[in-house]
């Protein structure tokens, strides 16, 4: 089992940063229930529950360095690059998490729907994605529908739209 929530104690001690550690983790914990909803209507694709569970849980641990003062980050780092720094984060304790090379990747491959250079590949990895797109950090307390989150793509570009609705189309059982 991958101890995610002793990652999270690490990097956002609740003392030092209470309210970044909450946008964290209500966040992370709606995009893991999301994901984990796909993983179990999906066992065709034979994703490791736990792993994508614990991943969505440390898919944003990068947001504490970068500047994005409305959700209490006040790092120097522009916000874009969060999951890079997020992957290096979580690679410098790797030789302490099970399948940490895993998570690096799901860290540096989920924002937008990749950067270039960095798209998802794996199916853990394109859920994380996919779920990441219906929360956002700064309304915590919902959902975005289809709609909302395709719309949020288009500053991506068009191939980022493309992506989000094959994910939906495969990942989807309604909608």
């Amino acid at each position: 089992m991958i101890d995610y929530q002793a990652i999270i104690d690490y990097y956002y001690p609740e003392a030092e940063v209470p309210e970044l550690r909450e946008i964290l983790l209500k966040h992370s914990s709606a995009v893991a229930e999301k994901a984990v909803k796909i993983v179990d209507a999906h066992p065709e694709l034979h994703c490791d529950r736990n792993f994508v569970y614990a991943a969505a849980m440390l898919h944003d641990i990068g947001i504490i360095r970068c500047d994005a003062p409305g959700i209490h980050c006040y790092g120097t780092e522009p916000y874009i690059r969060h999951g890079v720094i997020g992957g290096k984060m979580v690679e410098s304790l790797m030789l302490k998490v099970e399948r940490g090379e895993d998570i690096v990747r799901v860290c540096a491959r989920h924002t937008g729907t990749g950067l270039p250079g960095l798209e998802p590949e794996t199916w853990e990895e394109k859920i994380i994605c996919y779920a990441d797109k219906f929360f956002s950090k700064t309304k915590l307390d919902r959902e975005k529908t289809y709609e909302e989150a395709r719309q949020s793509l288009l500053k991506f570009g068009e191939e980022g739209v493309r992506k989000f609705e094959e994910w939906h189309r495969q990942f989807e059982l309604t909608n």
